[in-house]
């Protein structure tokens, strides 16, 4: 048994709905058994309540529940900081070339670990991924996650047009192939399957019928693929699909919108879209980095949320600009700034929900991980900046929570990433300098 004595803040609640959902303890502590949270409250109290537990000393930072990323890509890792280009150019030059060489399962493995090193040394204890056309290399992920620790949810990605055609596949090797990645991963230790078309664009209604009779077959399983993200993208789908009457009607004759969908970018929604999606409690993975990068557009937030659809963030590496979930805040706030009176008005606590208990929700993981609530998993993320930082002069002299974390993600990046657990497991320790107390 192990108390964690730190600075903690959490969102248990959803800040769009209940005030005050911001939780935090200056000098808080959580009581941590076999890698679950048996409570959390003034170090003090817990201290004098059981004087025998083990103290890991975390003062000097602040303790957030880890990160859920709902969208990046596994296969894509070393082509971030492809600029200069819309989403179809930029897939046609910059990525799918890339995501063939993942044919190779030790080039995928190679990979496979530098994607999950940079997940945990960004704070990001789950996520949600998209995986490669292979799955060979899906295999290669699954297994060098176990290894990790790390919490992830993934499937093959699935294609049978418009693409390079040694991504392509056929809707009987889809669900052939798909079935039995399901078999072996499913639930085995922290993994869940997520069935991945990667996009109507790409994905016949041969592939997405191959993906609902997954889902059907297997009801615990996740659904993921990409909807709205560029007008062009958009218009070639309304072009591949006449018949349908909007881009997430090409995913809903499939019956692959449900509770356990979630749909990346959704930045040019209809309204029935927002509908349909918020009666079938589905979610919106939100990629401000993205969007703003490959010149997607403005998400519509406020939209989203007057709608009833659940939304959540991810970083979409590498669309976006890297693994940094409290960059992604950071942007989410800037965009909702720059849509003036359509915008909506972001605090400190939407940032921290939206990166964590929302990722949670997301992936109806919520009563396993995303806050610090009582039989959790403790899986956190501790922000401790290098003396002499300018986050550390902020976090120093800031006049109260809000306004410390309000700095964390202004100033944050992952350099003050100094550890990380997944279920009591560290699955990442920042090198200590002779200033820091080793964690």
């Amino acid at each position: 048994m192990k108390l964690y004595r730190a600075t903690l803040m959490h969102t248990p609640e959803n800040p769009f709905a209940v005030p005050d959902a911001l939780h935090t303890l200056d000098d808080g502590a959580l009581l941590v058994d076999e890698g679950r949270i048996l409570a959390a409250a003034p170090y003090p109290d817990l201290r004098a309540a059981h004087p025998r537990a083990e103290v890991v000393d975390l003062r000097g930072g602040v303790l957030l529940p880890g990160f859920v990323d709902t969208h990046v890509h596994y296969p894509q890792v070393r082509v971030l900081g492809g600029l200069g280009m819309g989403l179809l150019e930029w897939l046609d030059r910059n990525t799918l070339p890339e995501e063939a060489r993942l044919a190779d399962a030790t080039y995928a493995g190679a990979v496979a670990r530098e994607f999950l090193s940079a997940l945990a040394a960004n704070g990001t204890t789950t996520a949600l991924v998209f995986g490669s056309h292979y799955a060979s290399a899906m295999d290669v992920f699954f297994e060098e996650a176990a290894r990790t620790g790390l919490r992830v949810v993934a499937g093959q990605v699935v294609s049978d047009r418009l693409l390079r055609p040694e991504l392509h596949t056929t809707p009987e090797r889809a669900y052939a192939e798909g079935r039995a990645l399901i078999e072996r991963w499913h639930g085995t230790g922290r993994a869940l399957y997520a069935v991945t078309p990667r996009f109507a664009l790409s994905a016949s209604e041969g592939i997405l019928d191959a993906c609902g009779a997954l889902m059907g077959e297997f009801p615990g399983v996740r659904f993921t693929s990409h909807i709205n993200e560029s007008p062009r993208e958009i218009e070639v789908v309304r072009g591949l699909f006449p018949g349908a009457r909007d881009y997430l009607d090409t995913y809903e004759r499939a019956g692959l919108v449900t509770r356990h969908s979630v749909l990346a970018h959704n930045v040019h929604p209809t309204g029935r879209e927002l509908d349909v999606m918020a009666a079938y409690r589905c979610t919106a993975a939100h990629c401000p980095c993205s969007n703003s990068s490959l010149g997607s557009g403005l998400f519509p937030l406020r939209r989203h949320l007057q709608a009833g659809v659940h939304v959540s963030l991810g970083t979409d590496v590498g669309g976006g600009t890297g693994f940094s979930m409290l960059k992604e805040g950071l942007q989410a706030y800037f965009m909702q700034q720059l849509l003036g009176e359509a915008g909506q008005p972001l605090a400190p606590a939407h940032l921290l929900y939206l990166a964590t208990r929302a990722g949670a929700e997301a992936l109806d993981l919520q009563d396993r991980t995303g806050d610090f609530g009582a039989g959790k998993a403790f899986d956190a993320v501790y922000l401790r900046p290098p003396e002499g930082s300018t986050l550390a002069t902020v976090l120093r002299h800031a006049e109260g929570p809000e306004r410390a974390l309000a700095a964390l993600f202004t100033l944050g990046t992952g350099a003050d990433v100094a550890g990380v657990w997944v279920e009591g497991d560290r699955v990442y320790q920042r090198p200590a300098t002779p200033s820091e107390v080793r964690v």
